[in-house]
């Protein structure tokens, strides 16, 4: 998949790829062609560089509502002669979710097309979950003959059909089609079910790879065999087996294999040594942190961020100011666990972070939780800068509830546009901030409140600031 496109964070189409609550706000104010065209363009061109932990579909499906938006350039995109060409979840998958959230507010042109795609589309069994948590009993049956086409009277197309019920995220049609008393349908789809029980049985029974023996030096010879031979990464697992084999006689053994051992027994080792909490382990990891390797220095930073205690923090406070790796997991590490001390230094590679890598870098995520943890006031403009520009909904969210901890104003300024945001975890940060005296925060909660689509957390947390026992600001 192609690394989306985003457009600058003042544009209309700039904030709605970022999921801001100003991008519902803008669009609702903007000319309604304006505002659908660019609605548009982000439902068909999945603006998120992780659909796993970004949320967009029921942002996107209110403003449809909103918007009274028509379907037409979904139904394109679904329906058009790329989706037997990109099959691909990415292409699809933002649009089929979009139409479930459009059903479930009773969009009848959403839930019929999706029923056309689980009988035509590609991703026939996205738009089949979608309706699993939506549709009724009657038109999930009539869908059991389009679905079981797919899938031949053959050994090879019985292995599907089983893999396809084993690994479906929702069973109801399946169980459904399975009670049917048709002999082409009912049987057929029991027995892939009790196939795919059976193949998940026996992937959990059988071992999934070569295993080390049980010495301290066949563990990490089985590290570096699998380095040299598939190229897999299997420090993290060997260190859990030295965990369980290695005794104090062994520790020599392991020190020289951290020391100067080959690539895949040294990473090994460095892990061990750091769950181990030993005592050499931070001046292991500063020399392997500056290996040309690049491969054993990633694993000293991954072993150093796994070191707890006292001491790795106070190494930490030296190594923060590195220009490489191990500085910036110093920082997170200050960030996560430092004291008040502690506050320059965070703030200090916050700046760092955005100035060198942009609001995008995967080194802030630790660094504006610390902020907030730590309450570091004077970081607020750096934390209003990454809200505004970073494309990404789940660091915004996190710089939310760190401006909450360190900027007076938030109240009365983010928090009313974070009502509207993309992510459940910063409405609810929104729902417990904003400032309810202006019009717009009290109108807005009272519709989460009433909204069977919003999340729990969200409406308990508005149902504190407008039930009888709601806190006042």
């Amino acid at each position: 998949m192609f690394e989306p496109v985003i457009a600058p964070s003042g544009t209309l189409l700039g904030l709605l790829q970022r999921g801001r609550g100003d991008g519902t706000l803008h669009a609702l104010a903007a000319p309604r062609a304006e505002a659908l065209a660019a609605l548009d363009h982000c439902v068909l061109h999945d603006p998120r560089r992780d659909w796993q932990v970004e949320n967009r579909s029921l942002y996107y499906a209110r403003l449809y509502l909103d918007l009274h938006g028509g379907l037409e350039a979904v139904e394109e995109h679904l329906f058009g002669p790329d989706d037997h060409v990109d099959t691909e979840e990415a292409r699809t998958g933002l649009a089929l979710a979009v139409l479930g959230h459009l059903a479930s507010y009773g969009r009848l042109d959403a839930l019929l097309l999706l029923r056309r795609y689980v009988e035509t589309g590609a991703n026939w069994s996205w738009a089949l979950d979608e309706l699993a948590l939506r549709d009724d009993d009657a038109a999930l049956r009539r869908l059991a003959d389009p679905v079981l086409a797919r899938f031949p009277a053959t050994a090879e197309g019985d292995a599907a059909l089983a893999a396809a019920v084993r690994d479906a995220y929702e069973p109801r049609p399946w169980r459904l089609w399975a009670d049917d008393p048709r002999e082409a349908v009912g049987p057929r789809v029991r027995a892939a079910g009790e196939q795919g029980s059976f193949d998940r049985w026996q992937r959990q029974m059988r071992p999934t790879g070569p295993r080390p023996g049980w010495s301290v030096q066949a563990v990490l010879d089985w590290a570096q065999q699998g380095l040299e031979e598939r190229g897999a990464l299997l420090h993290a697992p060997a260190a859990r087996c030295l965990t369980a084999v290695a005794g104090p006689d062994d520790r020599h053994l392991i020190l020289e294999a951290a020391r100067s051992g080959p690539d895949g027994a040294r990473c090994a080792a460095l892990h061990y040594l750091a769950e181990a909490r030993d005592p050499a382990v931070l001046d292991l990891i500063e020399a392997a942190a500056g290996s040309p390797s690049h491969l054993v220095a990633e694993a000293a930073v991954s072993a150093f961020e796994r070191t707890c205690g006292e001491d790795a923090v106070d190494r930490a406070r030296r190594w923060v100011h590195r220009s490489d790796a191990l500085g910036s997991s110093a920082g997170a590490v200050l960030a996560a666990r430092g004291g008040a001390q502690d506050a320059p230094l965070v703030l200090g590679a916050l700046r760092h972070a955005v100035r060198a890598d942009g609001p995008d870098a995967a080194t802030l995520f630790p660094l504006v939780d610390g902020a907030g943890r730590l309450g570091i006031a004077c970081a607020a403009p750096v934390l209003r800068h990454v809200y505004r520009e970073t494309a990404s909904s789940e660091l915004r969210g996190r710089t939310a509830r760190a401006l909450a901890a360190t900027d007076p104003s938030f109240p009365t300024g983010f928090a009313v546009e974070c009502l509207w945001d993309c992510e459940e975890t910063t409405r609810e940060v929104a729902a417990l901030h904003a400032e309810t005296g202006d019009l717009r925060v009290a109108e807005r909660l009272r519709r989460l409140a009433a909204d069977p689509a919003e999340e729990d957390e969200v409406q308990t947390a508005v149902r504190s600031r407008i039930g009888p026992d709601a806190q006042t600001r």
